[in-house]
């Protein structure tokens, strides 16, 4: 499901802990003298610069141009899996737009990148009983790179290969929460004894173009979920299983050539890709080359080095590399992203004496967004916020900007029997900028006698055995929970329903780390996902949102935020906001 930035290896949109203030004295100064970077001038290590402008990624097109052919360089860190069903990765989702097609995908448009497209289907889905029941219709003319058209088939087959936890692991199950009947689960297509291996029962295939999902609740986000790499076609014929990504066959105008952990992942033109029944992609490049495994400052380097166009994993620039760079160069190349990604503090209610709500609004009233902003070394690494919703998420509850009211949390200490202050433990995953954010909180709480320890925690298991088994946080004491938390699709339904809905609570891997498990907010979901009309859906989650601010089971801090740094020889440079980094179906280079 909905996963913390911190818990999965992605990490790919958590702040780097050194900060970035440093960019932003930088970008400030060259900001002031900026005229732009002509394509006479000279880049580092000879590479010609071309006329941009700070930010120009992200609204627009940085380095417009149809100029095909070249090599795009990418680099990366550490890539999870290469399979479409195993990845849960948004860098490597951004990846694979070059080699996996979808039913439905993100826009590639500026600006609009968060907004959905067809891909393999000719529309978004049509439902008619509420978004229970989704029918898609593929276009014609669509194939894999071996010239056997794609139908609905495969589709559905590649959709199965989710629900094969024993062999399919570590991508998303959306899919099998959504699909799969609780009184016969399906095993996956490994087990599947029919004679096509395709006994899903809640997919039906009349026709080689025509697919349909029977839900086992209505879901108006369903599109979204289609347009994860975990709902691509795959052909059972070249499905090797577990070791299917070191090979996937593509459906995209790419086909992946050779896998080498020092020369890196090629992938080269897929004649079988035909751009007439293909709206998204523009295949610029003839090549496209991923180093992987590379630390941020290597990344960096690279780029500044010309011997990279841009960086996969959208964690941007490192503070070493900041001092290393002319201003007006960093200026003109840098895009300023806010990521999705809400660090929040968690009030467990089913720890004493988070219990009561008047506690739980005392410290929501002494906390000190400031104080967090600065931890984490200042506005170019967070933004921030009193809501529990991401920026780039239309339709958020009315925001201010509240500074610490310690009358009010003393006033709410009263009301919750607790005057004199009160003793409880803060767990944060045992990461430096994790650390010192928690520490500052405990600095502010201490304000009004909330005697705060700070418990750092492995990592690895914070999310899905420390904090997100309830048992254990009672056990612990934990009365506070630091988190990171973004939505795999960007609605306010993904962000919200897994933190917020008391009925997903469970033992391991558990979302909800608040434990909330009010009736008001449960009923006000239940009404938010059942509305169908856009407006009416967009005001019933706003109300959620509301509804969870007066119960204080959350506080939301800041919102991370990176400066992206383009390649000198990047060519349409689009920020994609859902994957935090430039969208590689449309880039080119010159």
């Amino acid at each position: 499901m909905t996963h913390s930035t911190e818990r999965r290896p992605a990490a790919q949109r958590t702040p780097r802990g050194a900060g970035r203030s440093v960019v932003v004295v930088v970008l400030a100064a060259a900001l002031a003298v900026l005229t732009g970077c002509g394509s006479d001038n000279s880049g580092l290590a000879g590479v010609p610069t071309v006329a941009a402008e700070p930010d120009s990624g992200v609204e627009g097109v940085r380095a417009p141009s149809e100029e095909t052919g070249g090599t795009l360089r990418l680099v990366t860190g550490e890539i999870d899996s290469l399979d479409p069903q195993r990845s849960y990765m948004p860098s490597v989702w951004n990846l694979m737009r070059l080699y996996t097609r979808t039913l439905v995908t993100y826009s590639a448009e500026p600006g609009r990148t968060d907004e959905l497209v067809p891909d393999l289907a000719t529309d978004l889905g049509t439902s008619t009983d509420g978004g229970r029941t989704w029918t898609f219709t593929l276009r014609e003319g669509v194939r894999f790179e071996d010239g056997r058209p794609i139908t609905s088939r495969d589709v559905k087959y590649g959709i199965e290969r989710s629900f094969a936890s024993d062999v399919v692991v570590g991508g998303p199950t959306y899919v099998v929460d959504l699909l799969d009947d609780p009184a016969d689960p399906y095993a996956g297509p490994y087990q599947d004894e029919t004679a096509d291996r395709l006994g899903l029962a809640s997919i039906e295939t009349p026709d080689d173009r025509t697919i349909v999902f029977r839900l086992t609740s209505p879901a108006p986000d369903f599109p979204f979920v289609m347009a994860l790499p975990s709902s691509s076609p795959v052909p059972v014929e070249s499905d090797t299983g577990g070791d299917y990504g070191a090979r996937p066959v593509s459906s995209g105008p790419y086909l992946i050539t050779s896998v080498d952990p020092v020369a890196g992942i090629v992938l080269s033109r897929n004649p079988q890709w035909d751009p007439a029944t293909d709206d998204v992609r523009t295949a610029l490049p003839d090549e496209v080359v991923v180093r992987t495994g590379l630390s941020g400052v290597a990344r960096d380097q690279a780029l500044l080095a010309g011997s990279a166009d841009a960086d996969l994993s959208g964690t941007g620039v490192q503070q070493a590399t900041t001092s290393r760079l002319d201003d007006e160069d960093l200026a003109a190349r840098i895009d300023d992203v806010t990521t999705g990604t809400v660090r929040l503090l968690a009030l467990p209610t089913t720890v004493a004496p988070m219990d009561d709500p008047s506690c739980r609004a005392a410290v929501a009233a002494a906390v000190d967004r400031s104080a967090v902003q600065q931890a984490l070394l200042g506005a170019g690494n967070a933004v921030r916020t009193s809501v529990l919703w991401p920026r780039a998420i239309a339709g958020a509850p009315e925001e201010s900007d509240p500074q610490p009211d310690l009358a009010a949390a003393r006033a709410a200490l009263a009301a919750c029997g607790q005057p004199d202050g009160f003793s409880t433990v803060l767990a944060v995953p045992d990461v430096p900028s994790s650390v010192e954010v928690a520490e500052a909180i405990a600095a502010d709480l201490a304000e009004v006698q909330i005697a705060v320890e700070v418990r750092p925690l492995d990592p690895a298991t914070y999310y899905a055995t420390d904090v997100g088994n309830p048992d254990a946080v009672t056990a612990a004491g934990y009365g506070m929970v630091l988190a990171t938390w973004t939505a795999d699709f960007p609605t306010s339904a993904s962000f919200l329903l897994p933190l917020v809905d008391g009925r997903s609570i469970r033992k391991v891997g558990n979302t909800n780390y608040a434990y909330l498990n009010d009736p008001t907010v449960n009923g006000l979901v239940d009404a938010a996902r059942a509305a169908t009309e856009p407006a009416a859906a967009a005001d019933a989650w706003r109300q959620v949102g509301y509804a969870v601010q007066e119960t204080s089971a959350y506080v939301p801090l800041v919102e991370n935020r990176v400066q992206l740094l383009a390649g000198q020889r990047l060519r349409n440079g689009v920020v994609m906001q859902p994957y935090g980094g430039y969208d590689v179906a449309t880039a080119g280079v010159r």
